[in-house]
Order: C-alpha cells, then sequence, then structure tokens
C-alpha cells in the first residue's frame, strides 16, 4: 500500500519561509512524477510545482514562481517544497501527490501565513 506522508506545515508570519517534505513507502519512488499542490478554504485544489521522475525539470505557478522551489531526493525518496517570500495568500492545506505513471496522494500539511 502506498503512503505519501507530507510534514512542514506550520503558522509562519508574512516574509517567513517553510519547508515541507513528503516521504513515500510502497510505490517506486524514482520513476513517479510528483507535484505539490494547494487548498484554501472555499477554492479549488491548485497546482503550486510540479518536478519529473529524474528532477530535472520543474514548473511553478505564476503566483509562486521565483518564491518556492521544488526538489526531490530519489535515494531517500522525499519531495521537498522550500516556500520563501510567503504571503497570506499561501495559506492553504498542501498536498504531494504522484501524478506519473499513477497517481498518489498525501493527506496534507497546514500551512497558515499571518500578515
Amino acid at each position: 500500500q502506498v503512503h505519501l506522508v507530507e510534514s512542514g506545515g506550520d503558522l509562519v508570519q508574512s516574509g517567513g519561509s517553510l519547508r515541507l517534505s513528503c516521504v513515500d513507502s510502497g510505490m517506486e519512488f524514482s520513476v513517479h512524477d510528483m507535484a505539490w499542490y494547494r487548498q484554501a478554504p472555499g477554492n479549488q485544489r491548485e497546482l503550486v510545482a510540479s518536478i519529473d521522475h529524474g528532477g530535472m525539470f520543474m514548473d511553478y505557478a505564476t503566483s509562486v514562481k521565483g518564491r518556492f522551489t521544488i526538489s526531490r531526493d530519489n535515494d531517500k525518496k522525499t519531495l521537498y517544497l522550500q516556500m520563501t517570500g510567503l504571503k497570506p495568500e499561501d495559506t492553504a492545506v498542501y498536498f504531494c501527490s504522484a501524478t506519473y505513471p499513477y497517481v498518489y496522494w498525501g493527506q496534507g500539511t497546514q500551512v497558515t501565513v499571518s500578515s
């Protein structure tokens, strides 16, 4: 059974930084493309950043480009999201997802940015 477990969410002040982690157990992590999504109350889940299985190609939502960095360590089966310059509008539950060839989701971690 596949488990993706996120951690690192917290309450931070505007302008602060956080690093989210997502540890995999149960799937072939190194062959999966991965992504971070987020969902704020009342909003649809949105794609924040994605990375290919080899860690060579990354893409970002316009709203986070230049502030967030997605990365992965295939040996540790871990996905990361380094977030800097956090804004109140970044407040959401952040989800780790395997996107290809199979889709899996983590349970989410709460990020709250106070103004």
